[in-house]
């Protein structure tokens, strides 16, 4: 059974992991970027609430932000 995803604060790279688990942190941080860039909604969404390039720390509201446009990792 797969345990169910937690809305909490998420380092930026620990959330890109989850979604890429089988590659380095920086790759999984690369492409979890190029998801957010290539969705405009999302793009827009994040930065209305916040999010900041480079930004090593999401807050819960980024993080189902997020989740609410990509899915659950």
């Amino acid at each position: 059974m797969e345990k169910e995803f937690t809305i909490r604060s998420y380092g930026y790279g620990e959330l890109a992991q989850l979604y890429f688990p089988n590659v380095s942190k920086k790759s999984a941080s690369v492409q979890l970027r190029r998801w957010i860039v290539l969705n405009k909604k999302l793009s827009n969404e994040l930065q209305s609430i916040g999010f900041k390039p480079g930004q090593r720390i999401l807050t819960p509201k980024q993080v189902n932000s997020i989740i609410s446009n990509l899915g659950a990792p």
